[in-house]
């Protein structure tokens, strides 16, 4: 008996769904839980040294997922988009065990997990560049900007209750970061395995891997992020090495190489990226609302999670061994202004197309990056708390229907490629975003910090030349040690001279180690480094509005038979309205509520025994 069509899309819409959320919650996960693995495998925050093996744990998988998540695409479209998906999940299953079972401790223990990490997002890159083209294969175009939408609230949510689960579970224990994943992983890759399986395609036409677009952009990119995790570490005398030959030579040849990568896929027959679909307005519009957007969000959680483990959390009575926890806690109205937007903003666009929500959401989102640069360290919650939702909802409104804009842009033989473009570009922009708002961070610190340093210590009775040296500190040790929830005043007067520590030496020694001294030092440096950041962040954001708002009508490539690909695109401009289908689809679609989006798909008829009901015939049947 044939399978239902919307039971069909109901199982792909569900197993992606959960895929991209395992996915994602692993980008984040660890922002949370890093205190408790450094712990477990016994490293120092403060030490300069342990700074690389921090950003590489948070930064690796993300990395190996954008350089290889569009030739999982393009693989997908050769070979099968639902069997690259469930050997990533595999992948990602196995790599998730391994994790939780790292045998060393130390620099080597670091060593493996970042190992690890890189070989989970292999998997995750299979999960994340098949996902939205399988979705896109399943529902038709009225009901894909819904279905997108679901896929992306997964997706974005995932990255946020990562903050929750990491900081829950570090709290037992930090292995069982890993293991959380396992179960997820088991279940998606037997439902996938017995589920999801391919059409019959033409395999005539293999697919060329462009290895030199591959090595031209994977180098490129880990070049630049060397050169930045290099650059936050002391060089020749200085808090910083921005001098270092070693980073100004990883700078310059990043950005030569990515030049390259760009001059190759122009001349290789089967590029990486294919870069004639960006002759497609709405193609090249959404994805650079994608890397502006990603950018200027995806270093967000560093700066709040330092905001409130470093400054907020203890100033409110919070002991710094549990800043964590709370951190992730005090951060779920971003998450909920999220899923509360991202549906109802996918179903809305299906109506009305993507350019509305899409502006509107970058500019409620640059609005709330300025409220949060406005309101003082120490915050009133419930403001601080409204920032954040809207926050949340900003991004909600501008992400689903973004993303289904890009896949709707293009023909259904470059769906696989498309969403690995799409993708690739969201993971760069973050990789980039987490080095980029670290340094301007830093940066900040710099500037203010060690006079802040020295005012507070000698206020407190430390000797002036002891305080000049604390005050010497490299501002990025500080700076990781407010992010894993760490109080580093009292280590870094025990390595300079713990003999000020001492009964009778004059220092105010409970003033100096406990809760609100490193916090009240910290507050000023952090705004102004915040300002510099954010500054940065909304310039993205208002040039990402202005892409958003030129990308034109609601456009769907055509594709009914009897209509040609290129029908619905005018030589001229490369963007046109919608095809007479969407625009069918469009006016039956006027006759449902905009919230109805999860209704109608719930009510969708599995169809007659024996019999598959197409979704259109359904729908026009319910209609009469």
């Amino acid at each position: 008996m044939p399978v239902p069509a919307a039971h069909t899309r109901r199982v792909a819409l569900s197993v992606t769904t959960v895929g991209i959320l395992a996915a994602t919650l692993n980008s984040s996960i660890l922002l949370i839980s890093l205190p408790a693995i450094f712990e477990g495998l016994g490293l120092n925050p403060l030490a300069p040294a342990n700074i690389s093996y921090l950003l590489w744990m948070l930064m690796g998988y993300l990395l190996v997922t954008a350089v290889l998540v569009v030739t999982f695409g393009r693989l997908g479209d050769q070979y099968g988009r639902a069997k690259l998906f469930n050997l990533g999940f595999l992948i990602f299953t196995l790599a998730s065990v391994a994790c939780a079972l790292v045998p060393n401790t130390g620099s080597a223990g670091a060593l493996e997990l970042i190992a690890l990490r890189i070989v989970q997002g292999v998997g995750g890159a299979m999960l994340t560049a098949n996902s939205t083209a399988i979705i896109t294969d399943a529902f038709p175009a009225d009901r894909r900007g819904f279905a997108l939408g679901v896929n992306q609230v997964a997706a974005v949510g995932g990255s946020f209750a990562g903050l929750v689960v990491g900081g829950l579970l570090s709290e037992w224990h930090w292995r069982a970061v890993f293991w959380v994943s396992v179960p997820i992983g088991v279940w998606g890759t037997w439902m996938g395995y017995r589920t999801l399986h391919d059409k019959a395609r033409d395999n005539r036409r293999k697919v060329a891997i462009d290895w030199w677009g591959n090595l031209t952009f994977g180098i490129g990119l880990i070049a630049i992020l060397i050169a930045i995790t290099y650059g936050l570490q002391p060089y020749g005398g200085h808090t910083m090495g921005w001098t270092s030959p070693t980073v100004l030579a990883g700078l310059i040849g990043g950005i030569a190489l990515l030049i390259v990568f760009g001059l190759v896929e122009v001349r290789v027959s089967e590029p990486m990226i294919d870069l004639k679909l960006f002759r497609i307005r709405a193609f090249a519009a959404g994805q650079l609302v994608n890397v502006l957007a990603s950018m200027a969000r995806g270093g967000l959680q560093f700066m709040l999670i330092i905001w409130l483990q470093g400054i907020w959390l203890p100033l409110h009575g919070y002991d710094f061994a549990s800043t964590p926890l709370w951190a992730g806690i005090y951060m779920l109205p971003l998450t909920i202004g999220f899923l509360v937007a991202g549906p109802a903003s996918g179903a809305l666009s299906d109506r009305f197309g993507a350019r509305a929500f899409s502006t509107g959401g970058l500019l409620l989102t640059a609005a709330t990056f300025g409220g949060l640069m406005a309101i003082p360290a120490d915050f009133d919650y419930a403001l601080f708390a409204l920032l954040l939702a809207l926050n949340g909802i900003g991004m909600g409104l501008m992400s689903a229907p973004n993303s289904a804009a890009i896949m709707n842009s293009v023909p259904a033989s470059e769906r696989g490629a498309a969403s690995g473009v799409r993708a690739t570009g969201m993971n760069a922009g973050m990789v980039l975003s987490m080095g980029g708002f670290f340094t301007l961070m830093a940066i900040g610190l710099a500037s203010r910090l060690p006079a802040s340093l020295y005012d507070g210590l000698t206020r407190l009775g430390i000797t002036p030349d002891a305080a000049s040296t604390i005050a010497r500190t490299p501002p990025v040790g500080t700076l990781f040690a407010a992010f894993l929830g760490d109080n580093p005043i009292q280590a870094l007067v025990s390595q300079v001279d713990p003999q000020q520590l001492q009964p009778g030496s004059g220092v105010d020694v409970a003033t100096l180690t406990g809760r609100s001294f490193f916090p009240h030092l910290l507050a000023d440096p952090f705004r102004h480094g915040l300002a510099i950041a954010f500054g940065v962040s909304i310039a993205m954001l208002l040039i990402a509005a202005v892409a958003s708002l030129l990308r034109g009508e609601k456009y769907v490539h055509a594709e009914a038979p009897g209509i040609p690909e290129s029908s619905g695109i005018p030589e001229s401009s490369g963007m046109a309205k919608s095809s007479g289908i969407s625009e069918s689809h469009r006016t039956a679609d006027q006759h449902h509520g905009a919230g109805s989006g999860l209704a109608r798909e719930a009510a969708a008829p599995d169809g007659i025994p024996g019999q598959d009901v197409a979704y259109e015939d359904a729908l026009e049947q319910r209609a009469g």
